[in-house]
């Protein structure tokens, strides 16, 4: 018998390959950070010896969960600034809090109460955009969650950069600290077209290109910005991204709501990426991004929850019946968006769009072992005859009993295993005492 770190025997285990493969009866096969062998108890059993076995009777056994966008230290700011309109919102609300309040201490302790809410949800992978997100990784580092982190680029000062070439230096930072690490991961982020200059869009990605990163960009969210874009550059956004050399594999664009035909002929054509976030899109009023024209035209698509300040959680289960309901009530078409499409979006798909697909989002030998289990008995799934539709229209964050990520249990039965949840939400909540003298609430 070989000896393995770890095994997951039984229940039932949907793979996410290019098959859609699921097993009954299913056993896991892990050892260090990889996925050994998958099969049945009657195949594996008797070849590994694991120094921990999980017991996944009566449950589901899955890749976890890829959050392609979210800003993980925002959950010091949920619900502070709700019903508002994206502008009204961004600049009345969040930019003044985030220039009185955001700080290393914030971004730390922020970014640790979203990786604990988001592996108690089953998300073992998130894209990260704010600021000091050195803080960030190492929140997510501490927590044992992969992530894709980026510090958000302006033209404006932030609290950590007061000009647009120490964010440059801030990320080129990044990229040599964490540029090897098996977690944490980096790519460059100007916040978007309407905060960004084109010299410090261009001087973006000449970074990303230096240092083979993806480049991640908030992109035609709402009509406004669809309107102040082309004042500003006297044509749509696309278009001048595509003239300035900026549209390739490497490109993850957020939101994309006001994407014509033009410019997702133009993303398929150069093999962009996206990131949908319907709750957040929804919540703001910014519209609904044409999210099975994308799919249709043959983009890759991820989903992803986008910031507690505008979406309110990180749930991911929650995320993925939003798209599905969202576009079908959109198109008036109820096989628009199926169930199996957007458990796709919310695992494969996503480490698709990030660039990340050799390594996660799907079970498969040779990746590495980020698995999450849900239990399955319970009277809200009971009982069950599709797991897909389970999943995206009757399961919940709160279902998920295990998470695994790198190999390693960081949650088991429901508790955390890497962090101290008390501490961290006691933390927060003196951090939100402060915010809300600042903003006089």
């Amino acid at each position: 018998m070989q000896n393995i770190d770890l095994m997951i025997s039984g229940g039932k285990t949907l793979l996410m390959d290019s098959r859609n493969t699921s097993l009954g009866n299913a056993c896991i096969a892990i050892h260090a950070t990889e996925i050994i062998e998958i099969g049945t108890k009657e195949e594996l059993c008797p070849k590994y010896n694991a120094k921990k076995v999980i017991n996944a009777e009566n449950s589901l056994v899955m890749p976890g969960f890829v959050n392609c966008h979210t800003h993980a230290a925002m959950t010091c700011f949920r619900g502070m600034a709700d019903d508002l309109e994206l502008m009204e919102w961004l600049n009345e609300h969040m930019f003044p809090a985030e220039a009185r309040n955001v700080n290393p201490h914030l971004a730390y302790w922020g970014s640790l109460l979203a990786a604990a809410e988001m592996i108690k949800s089953g998300t073992t992978t998130f894209c990260d955009m704010y600021i000091f997100e050195d803080e960030t990784a190492r929140a997510a580092k501490e927590a044992g969650i992969r992530c894709l982190v980026g510090e958000v680029l302006y033209d404006f000062p932030s609290p950590s950069c007061k000009t647009p070439e120490e964010g440059l230096a801030y990320t080129r930072m990044l990229a040599e600290k964490w540029g090897n690490d098996p977690l944490v991961n980096i790519l460059v982020q100007p916040h978007s077209l309407y905060t960004c200059s084109p010299a410090l869009i261009q001087a973006a990605k000449k970074i990303a290109d230096e240092y083979n990163l993806m480049l991640g960009i908030h992109l035609l969210e709402n009509q406004s910005e669809l309107r102040e874009l082309q004042e500003k550059f006297g044509e749509d956004g696309v278009p001048f991204l595509e003239r300035i050399g900026y549209l390739d594999e490497r490109l993850h664009a957020f939101h994309c709501v006001c994407l014509s035909d033009y410019d997702i002929k133009l993303f398929a054509k150069y093999g962009c990426k996206v990131s949908h976030h319907p709750a957040s899109n929804m919540k703001l009023a910014s519209g609904i991004s044409p999210v099975p024209d994308m799919l249709k035209a043959g983009i890759t698509v991820g989903l992803g929850t986008d910031g507690c300040a505008s979406n309110n959680t990180l749930d991911m289960i929650r995320e993925m019946s939003t798209a599905a309901k969202l576009h079908k009530v959109a198109r008036l078409d109820p096989t628009v968006m199926d169930a199996k499409t957007v458990v796709r979006m919310a695992t494969i798909e996503g480490a698709k769009a990030l660039n990340m697909d050799h390594v996660t989002g799907s079970l498969e030998a040779g990746k590495k072992a980020d698995i999450i289990i849900i239990g399955l008995d319970k009277p809200h799934l009971t009982p069950i005859y599709n797991e897909y539709s389970h999943l995206v229209y009757a399961a919940n964050g709160a279902d998920v009993d295990t998470t695994i990520i790198n190999g390693k249990v960081v949650m088991e039965n429901r508790q955390l295993l890497t962090i101290n949840e008390s501490d961290v939400m006691n933390e927060v909540r003196e951090i939100a005492v402060k915010v809300k003298k600042s903003m006089k609430m």
